[in-house]
């Protein structure tokens, strides 16, 4: 028979059917924790109370003993060896109890041994008359939480069967049979009632704690759920702002070529621009169509999955020479203010040429606001690996530990509206999309100078 508390284990009336070999006793208890290097069953505690309560029951007898010896009717010393043989059962299954954390012996047997017990001892004093008869109930109670509903009112009938023949024996003869015979029948029904009773207190917890297992669960489920839905409406959130910071970086990067287009096709109509004036302006007017045209193509890949505002990198050969000269056209910067320099001057990388072009013209437009009429340095320079391009202004620099804070988005130093304080975001998130380096360094003499390091292959 498989051992189980009132709120777990078999079903009312039958063996445990998870229990994986209920007819052998040496099978591990499933139900055991490590503890101090050994195993005690969860149910040490029960059982060491079942010991208390052994022991209760033996030093109750020893009192009856005691104060009513001549309810020994089959004479005191063998109700006295019958209480020593009890003491000496009770003491030894508190010591297994405490000292090795299990009984010796499967519960199931110590249970039919203590009712046992409690039988021979009605008979002993005094049959139907004798006060042991109140352990019975007891050992009843035990054995339908152990082995269920079923097997409890099987035992309570054994029991109190047993106690009839006891009463019928051990009762004084000046007791009527039929009354010894009345007296244990009410016993035997009065155990039945105890077994089903138990049977139904144990259903109704173990619907109880079905009823908790369900509703847990479900909270559970339900604060997944919830868990889920906030994760997707993050994302939502997450993918609407770089939407949202697409659309201003798009913004922000039209406004110089579109400004530097009005002002060349106002020039270039109105005829103030001839002979090489002319080309050149010819030539900037295409370099700012492809440059719209960059731009409308990033535009039209805030529609793929990250939603990155930086657009799709488009890997291309990239003269440095022509970087160069169109960084500077494109921040409108004019010829006696620009100061460039490309090492070597045939040098070509591979790369995202837009990107490069975005990144560089954010630096230059920003040395050119902030420098008044002082000019500005582009010096760009390869080694076959790494691309450094420095713009050198001779503005106010930034004050001591500025360096990280104008580079988030949304800070600016000037007055400009609309999209001010992107510039350096844009350069910020552009270098980190690369995988590069961008540095704020004060300017020796006065000034800042912006560092980049890409690390990008030959052309």
């Amino acid at each position: 028979m498989t051992t189980r508390s009132a709120g777990t284990g078999p079903s009312p009336g039958g063996p445990d059917p998870s229990d994986p070999n209920p007819g052998d006793p040496s099978t591990p208890d499933p139900g055991t924790t490590e503890h101090g290097g050994g195993e005690l069953p969860e149910r040490t505690a029960e059982e060491r109370t079942a010991v208390v309560l052994r022991l209760c029951v033996v030093a109750a007898a020893v009192v009856l003993l005691a104060v009513r010896p001549d309810s020994a009717r089959v004479g005191v010393p063998a109700v006295a060896v019958l209480i020593a043989a009890a003491a000496v059962y009770a003491l030894v299954l508190a010591a297994a109890a405490t000292w090795r954390g299990r009984l010796p012996v499967r519960p199931a047997v110590v249970t039919g041994v203590d009712g046992a017990l409690a039988v021979v001892a009605c008979g002993f004093t005094g049959g139907v008359e004798s006060p042991m008869v109140a352990a019975l109930p007891l050992v009843v109670i035990a054995i339908a939480l152990r082995g269920g509903s079923g097997v409890g009112r099987v035992a309570a009938v054994v029991f109190g069967a047993g106690f009839t023949v006891a009463g019928l024996l051990g009762t004084d003869p000046a007791v009527p049979a039929a009354d010894r015979v009345l007296t244990g029948v009410w016993w035997t029904g009065f155990l039945f009632g105890t077994a089903v009773l138990v049977g139904v207190l144990v259903r109704l917890l173990e619907r109880q704690l079905v009823d908790i297992a369900t509703t847990r669960a479900r909270a559970e489920g339900e604060h997944e759920r919830y868990l889920s839905e906030r994760a997707l409406r993050d994302r939502i959130v997450s993918q609407s702002r770089a939407r949202l910071d697409g659309a201003r970086v798009v913004l922000h990067e039209f406004r110089t070529p579109v400004a530097s287009l009005t002002a060349l096709s106002s020039d270039l109509v109105q005829e103030r621009l001839t002979g090489d004036a002319a080309r050149t302006a010819s030539r900037l007017l295409a370099d700012h169509a492809a440059h719209l045209q960059d731009m409308l193509d990033g535009l039209a890949d805030l529609a793929v999955d990250d939603g990155s505002p930086l657009g799709r990198n488009r890997p291309r050969r990239v003269p440095l020479a022509d970087l160069a000269a169109g960084v500077l056209d494109a921040a409108g910067i004019p010829a006696e203010r620009r100061r460039p320099v490309v090492e070597p001057a045939d040098g070509a990388v591979h790369g995202d040429p837009q990107r490069l072009r975005r990144l560089l013209t954010n630096l230059a437009e920003n040395a050119a606001r902030h420098s008044g009429d002082e000019p500005v340095e582009l010096v760009v320079s390869y080694d076959g690996a790494v691309l450094v391009a420095e713009v050198r202004d001779r503005g106010p620099g930034l004050p001591a530990g500025q360096e990280g804070v104008v580079t988030a988005k949304g800070v600016a130093l000037g007055e400009r509206r609309g999209t001010a304080g992107l510039g350096l975001w844009i350069a910020e998130a552009l270098v980190s999309a690369m995988d590069g380096e961008l540095r704020l360094l004060a300017r020796e003499g006065g000034g800042l100078v912006a560092r980049l390091t890409l690390p990008l292959p030959p052309g």
